[in-house]
């Protein structure tokens, strides 16, 4: 029950964060371009100096070896979601054939239902309830993920008349800068490099590793702010969304690991991973080629809102309780 109340505690904290960064976009207090400055700075600085210290830390040949297996279990599950999420995008955008805005539509919710926010959200709250230990078995566990999320997604985002294809971002999704740093953390690692690097330089990745949360949920509710508030709680199709992205989804999939036996903590791992809220690539990329961002912050912001409770009630009856 500690840990349930780590749970709850961390979960009201993102909270409190989005609503600043909420409150800062609607007074009008940050330029117009601060979601698009902050989402860089934290895609190139901040998550690669999170997953490249915690790598450098705690990755060795024997910690690699045993904790590869949870790559699989990531394998697996983002396949099954992959599976899941085709024929359930089609039940909201229903005779897309032929009309591309609404193959588009459709493509958001594939999108949506197949990747939540495991990488900002799922970062903050597994580092700041379990700490780091644990956050480098999740990054092993989420390695696919962000590989699959930032190739095959991206191309499920972007409109099927534009020039970049799967092959083109499958290499984007595997050069990106958290890949980078993650795989160059478990070089080093493996190779004990980190007693070569200035001591300095170590407490700056620190120190940037630590900015990385807040200024996440800060940045979400920046980008949730840009948004006219009533109009983003009308649209009855991202509730549902909502409901399988949050509850539906990830029951499925814990339910079945629980009755294969599996581990308590990889079931913690997939929890955060698949539970929590839709992430912000629905809004960033159909901005990028002036698609729909509508339905994007509609889905970021309900999802977000919700999460703080439904995690909670989800960690509790999955992990506590069962």
């Amino acid at each position: 029950m500690d840990v349930f109340k780590l749970v709850m505690e961390q979960m009201l904290t993102i909270f409190a964060f989005m609503a600043t960064g909420f409150v800062l976009r609607k007074w009008n207090f940050l330029p117009e371009n601060t979601g698009t400055v902050l989402s860089k700075l934290e895609n190139y600085v901040l998550v690669p100096a999170l997953v490249f210290g915690n790598q450098l830390t705690h990755c060795n040949i024997e910690t690699f070896k045993e904790n590869s297996q949870l790559m699989l279990y990531g394998v697996v599950l983002i396949l099954a979601a992959i599976l899941v999420a085709f024929p359930l995008s089609r039940l909201f955008i229903r005779n897309a054939d032929g009309d591309s805005k609404k193959e588009y539509m459709r493509s958001i919710y594939r999108y949506a239902l197949i990747f939540a926010n495991f990488g900002f959200m799922g970062n903050f709250v597994v580092q700041g309830i379990w700490g780091d230990e644990m956050f480098y078995k999740y990054t092993m566990f989420c390695f696919p993920l962000w590989i699959i999320c930032y190739s095959f997604g991206i191309y499920i985002l972007i409109p099927k008349n534009s020039n970049e294809g799967l092959i083109s971002n499958l290499k984007k999704g595997i050069l990106t800068p958290p890949i980078i740093g993650m795989v160059l953390g478990m070089i080093c690692g493996m190779l004990n490099l980190g007693q070569y690097i200035p001591r300095f330089l170590l407490t700056t990745l620190d120190n940037a590793a630590g900015c990385m949360g807040p200024l996440a949920m800060i940045l979400a509710g920046i980008i949730i702010g840009g948004f006219e508030f009533k109009s983003l709680l009308k649209n009855g199709k991202v509730y549902w969304a909502t409901f399988l992205r949050l509850i539906v989804i990830p029951a499925i999939f814990i339910f079945v690991l629980k009755i294969l036996g599996t581990d308590d903590e990889i079931v913690a791992m997939a929890l955060i991973a698949f539970a929590t809220p839709l992430g912000m690539n629905t809004i960033v990329y159909p901005a990028a080629y002036d698609g729909d961002t509508k339905t994007g912050a509609s889905m970021a912001m309900i999802s977000h809102g919700l999460s703080v409770i439904t995690i909670p009630i989800m960690y509790l009856i999955f992990v506590v309780l069962w």
